[in-house]
C-alpha cells in the first residue's frame, strides 16, 4: 500500500494532548496522527515524553487535556483493554511471554478455539498460528515452547498475537534495541508487510538510521513539547538531531588524540571453557580500546571474567603489573578496575533505591570514614558526594532522594557511571555504554569517555554500535566465536573490515 491520502481520518491520533504527573509536565500540546499504511516515527531524547505518548495510546494514562481519537472520533480509554478493543497493540523491546507454554498457546491465551465438547482445539489453534506466521512471512513452529526463543522471535510472536486480535495499530517501542543486524532486517521485512496490509505503525528508536530506513513521517518531541511532524524525504539526520535536542551537536564522537601511557590492563591467554579461549590484549593509560563483534561472540563474558564476576579456567589478568585472582570482584575493585555492565537495570542499579544511595554503593567504606562514626554513614555526606557527581555528569533529576527507577534510561546510565567513577579506577570497562539512550545523551557519554582517557584512564569499551566503535576507539579488537580474530588501528578501522573480522572473514588489520 502506498502512503495514505490525507482525506481519510487517521486511524489513531492524539490531538493537543497534555499530561502532568504532580509538578512534572510530561506532555504539552502534543498532536500525533497515525494513518493506515504508514510507519510513523516518534523521535526525542530520553525524557522527551515518548513513553507517556505510548501509554496514552495504550490506555494506561488518560490525558489531562486534549483528545485521543480513533477514526476521527474522540474516545476515552478506561484502561488497556479498551485500547486493545479499539485495535491498538504495543510491542515492547522485551516481550513478556509465558515461557512454559507453546508459541500458539501464547498467541491465543484466554481465547483458545474450542472443539464441540468444549475442549481446546489444538489442531485449529496450531493451524491459525501457522497462517499468522505465513502472513508475516516468517518460519516459526507453532508448537515450539516460548522458553529459549530469541528476543527477535518473541517479538514476532507478540506481533502475531496482535494481528490475531485484529489490531489496526502497532506501536513498536524500541523493538530493535537487543537485536542483531540480521534480526533487525527480518523485523523490518515484517513491518513493511504489515504496512502494505494497511496497519498504522508507530516506530520508536534511538537509532536514527533505522528511522530513515523504515519510516515515512516523523514527529519530534522535546521536553514534552510538540516540535513538529514532517516527511522523512528531504530530512537529514542532522536536521532531526537539531529538532530533538534544540541545538547542533558539535560532535557525536568527540575523541581526543592522547599519547598512550604505560600498560594498565594486561590479559594473557584468558580462557573459560565453552565461552571464550586464548584471549590476549593490553589496554594502556589514555587509550580507548573497543571490543567489537556480533552478539554471542563472548565480549561481555570476557569483561565479566576480567572483573571477577565469572571465574576463568586458564590465563591471567594483570592491573598495573599486579596479577588478579580469578573470580574476585573485590580484588578487582581494590586493584583499580571498574565495570559498567550491559544491563544497567538488572546488574548496574538497585531500581527501588534512591539516586544518591545507588551512587554510594561502591564507596561505603569511604563514606563511613568521611562520616567519622564507626559503622554509620552521614546522609549529608552521601548526598553531597552524589550532588557533585550529578553536576559533573549533567544528570537530570528532581531530587537525589527519588528512586533511580524514575529516571530516563540515559540518566540511569549516568548514575551507573557515577557509581563506578567515584571509586577513582585506573581501568574502566564499559559494556554497551550508549545502548537505549538518545543521541544527545550519547554525545555526552562519548565526551565523558574521551575526557577520562585524556586524564590517563584506560578504557575498555564493548559496543555493538559500529559507528561508535570506529568513532571512539584508538584500537579495535574484534571477537568471533570466543576468540579475537583481528586487531585494527583507528586509522584503518572501517565498518566493512570490522564486520569481516566479526564474521570470521578477517582480511584487514593485524591478525590476533
Amino acid at each position: 500500500m502506498s502512503a495514505p491520502g490525507r482525506s481519510a481520518p487517521p486511524t489513531l491520533a492524539l490531538v493537543n494532548v497534555s499530561k502532568s504527573f504532580g509538578a512534572v509536565r510530561a506532555l504539552q500540546g502534543v498532536t500525533l496522527e497515525l494513518h493506515a499504511g504508514e510507519v510513523h516515527a516518534l523521535a526525542g531524547e530520553n525524557g522527551a515524553g515518548k513513553s507517556t505518548v505510548v501509554k496514552t495510546f495504550a490506555g494506561v494514562h488518560r490525558p489531562d487535556a486534549g483528545e485521543v481519537r480513533v477514526d476521527g472520533a474522540a474516545v476515552s480509554f478506561g484502561g488497556p483493554a479498551d485500547a486493545q478493543a479499539a485495535g491498538v497493540a504495543v510491542i515492547y523491546q522485551e516481550p513478556t511471554l509465558f515461557p512454559d507454554l507453546s508459541v500458539a498457546e501464547n498467541i491465543f491465551m484466554g481465547r483458545q478455539p474450542r472443539a464441540a465438547a468444549g475442549r481446546i482445539d489444538r489442531k485449529a489453534m496450531h493451524a491459525e498460528t501457522a497462517k499468522l506466521f505465513e502472513r508475516l512471512g516468517v518460519a516459526l513452529d507453532p508448537q515450539q515452547p516460548a522458553r529459549g526463543l530469541s528476543i527477535a522471535d518473541q517479538q514476532v510472536v507478540e506481533i502475531a498475537k496482535a494481528i490475531s486480535r485484529d489490531a489496526r495499530v502497532l506501536i513498536m517501542d524500541e523493538p530493535t534495541a537487543a537485536l542483531t543486524g540480521q534480526e533487525v532486517a527480518r523485523l523490518f521485512t515484517v513491518t513493511r508487510t504489515l504496512r502494505e496490509q494497511g496497519c498504522a505503525i508507530l516506530f520508536i528508536s534511538h537509532r536514527l538510521e533505522e528511522i530513515f530506513e523504515i519510516c515515512q513521517r516523523v514527529t519530534t518531541l522535546r521536553d514534552g513539547t510538540y516540535i513538529g511532524t514532517e516527511p522523512i524525504d528531504g530530512l537529514t539526520p542532522d536536521d532531526l538531531v537539531r529538532r530533538m535536542v534544540g541545538r547542533d551537536l558539535d560532535a557525536l564522537y568527540p575523541k581526543q588524540d592522547v599519547a598512550p601511557g604505560e600498560v594498565a590492563l594486561k590479559v594473557s591467554r584468558l580462557t573459560r571453557e565453552g565461552t571464550f579461549a586464548d584471549v590476549s590484549f593490553e589496554v594502556r593509560r589514555g587509550e580507548i580500546v573497543a571490543l567489537a563483534g556480533l552478539v554471542g561472540a563472548g565480549r561481555s563474558e570476557v569483561a565479566r571474567a576480567i572483573f571477577g564476576v565469572d571465574r576463568w579456567d586458564a590465563g591471567s589478568v594483570e592491573v598495573a603489573g599486579k596479577a588478579l585472582p580469578a573470580g574476585s570482584p573485590t580484588a578487582a575493585m581494590s586493584a583499580g578496575l571498574a565495570l559498567v555492565p550491559e544491563d544497567r537495570r538488572q546488574q548496574g542499579l538497585v531500581m527501588d533505591m534512591s539516586i544518591e544511595r545507588n551512587m554510594g554503593l561502591t564507596q561505603l567504606r569511604t563514606l563511613r570514614k568521611a562520616t567519622g562514626r564507626a559503622g554509620l554513614i552521614s546522609r549529608k555526606v552521601e548526598r553531597d558526594r552524589a550532588a557533585d557527581w550529578a553536576l559533573k555528569l549533567q544528570l537530570k533529576y528532581a531530587r537525589l532522594s527519588d528512586v533511580v527507577g524514575v529516571l530516563s534510561g540515559g540518566n540511569q546510565q549516568k548514575v551507573v557511571l557515577a557509581k563506578w567513577l567515584a571509586t577513582e579506577p585506573d581501568v574502566l570497562i564499559v559494556d554497551e555504554p550508549t545502548r537505549g539512550i538518545d543521541v544527545g545523551t550519547k554525545a555526552e557519554v562519548h565526551r565523558l569517555l574521551s575526557e577520562l582517557a585524556a586524564q590517563d584512564l584506560a578504557v575498555l569499551m564493548i559496543s555493538s554500535d559500529l559507528p561508535e566503535v570506529i568513532g571512539m576507539a584508538d584500537r579495535v579488537l574484534v571477537m568471533h566465536e570466543g576468540r579475537i580474530t583481528a586487531e585494527i588501528g583507528r586509522a584503518d578501522a572501517t565498518e566493512e573490515n570490522v564486520m569481516a573480522a566479526a564474521t570470521g572473514r578477517a582480511d584487514n588489520g593485524k591478525a590476533a
